[in-house]
């Protein structure tokens, strides 16, 4: 019904509007106060600019569709969302693994951290992290969209997600993702 669609679009909103405030103001304190020019926060910084790529990614087009009522995205459109989606929930993996390393060091080897987690190291280690995640990205993006679907084109979800883009090939794809991973 039209009551639930925009219910629901105000749902989204309202959680997306919090999310861009929330990361925003993480961004806007570490960027201009100078005493948190530190590794942790650096890799914070980070982590906010992922959780604001990745609400970006689905978030406004089920909004759109709400308000819209409608459903469709373009073949174009799926592979962007895949693309981006990938991207930056990998990102998210790794900055987290990078943070873990951080307070690890920070931890058990507290005279040691300043010559180990100084800021040289920890913009490689975020490049890195950003790096990788965009050949990921691009990897599982090529080899989603490479497959040959006769299944038709229509998703059951709000968002175009590769399990479900999956279901809809006509080849063994599970192989190739198994290939692709290992």
């Amino acid at each position: 019904t039209r009551e639930l669609q925009l219910l629901h679009f105000g749902l989204f909103l309202s959680i997306y509007l919090a999310a861009l405030l929330g990361n925003g103001l993480i961004l806007t304190a570490i960027a201009c106060n100078h005493h948190l020019h530190t590794p942790m926060y650096f890799l914070l910084l980070n982590l906010a600019l992922v959780d604001l790529g990745s609400i970006s990614t689905t978030v406004p087009k089920a909004m759109a569709n709400s308000l819209w009522d409608t459903r469709a995205i373009s073949y174009a459109g799926c592979a962007t969302q895949v693309f981006f989606f990938i991207l930056f929930v990998a990102a998210e993996f790794y900055l987290l693994i990078i943070m873990a390393y951080d307070r690890y060091v920070a931890i058990c080897k507290p005279l040691h951290y300043g010559t180990i987690m100084d800021s040289r190291t920890c913009v490689y280690m975020a490049a890195a992290a950003w790096g990788s995640t965009f050949l990921y990205a691009v990897l599982h993006t090529a080899n989603t969209f490479s497959l040959p679907f006769c299944q038709g084109n229509v998703l059951d979800q709000f968002f175009c997600e590769i399990p479900q883009i999956l279901k809809l090939s006509c080849s063994d794809a599970y192989l190739r993702e198994v290939r692709l991973l290992v």
